[in-house]
């Protein structure tokens, strides 16, 4: 479990996972541009559906204002494919299936699930400058209405 709490202006943790594609992604390659990382706790379920295609639906005015979109969760590569083909998503989804990313930004740790505490995903979200430090760092958002309230913090909606 992370004792992780990122805050403004501390250094991104590196990460280099495969996405859907089996291809490598590392955070050092968007360097020199705006990052948007979320974490989920799993693809194709109602609420991480919800936050995936809000994340879709707001890529355009996202990219114009010079922000990459990038989704963790602990799902192997075949199912984030999956979910990717399924939903129409358009940006890359990474694979940490042992949740080392997660722990590096804190998005890992104990949580109420009916009622019962366990030890899982934490929904967060990180907005990473162009020279990779955190910008902001947002722990146990809700799904829905979660991308709205990132658009107002990179001043999208007013």
């Amino acid at each position: 479990m992370s004792d992780v709490k990122l805050e403004p202006g501390d250094t991104a943790p590196a990460f280099s996972l495969r996405n859907q594609d089996d291809q490598l992604v590392e955070l050092s390659s968007l360097r020199g541009r705006n990052v948007i990382v979320f974490f989920y706790p799993a693809a194709m379920t109602p609420g991480c559906t919800t936050e995936a295609c809000d994340f879709r639906d707001s890529l355009a005015p996202l990219q114009s204002a010079g922000y990459e979109v990038v989704g963790i969760s602990r799902d192997d590569t075949a199912k984030l494919r999956e979910f990717r083909e399924r939903d129409a998503l358009t940006y890359d989804l990474l694979s940490d299936p042992d949740h080392a990313v997660h722990d590096a930004y804190g998005a890992w740790g104990e949580k109420t699930n009916y009622g019962k505490v366990v030890e899982g995903v934490l929904r967060s979200t990180f907005v990473i400058d162009g020279d990779g430090r955190v910008a902001h760092a947002l722990y146990n958002v809700k799904a829905t209405g979660h991308v709205a309230r990132i658009r107002k913090l990179v001043g999208l909606d007013a």
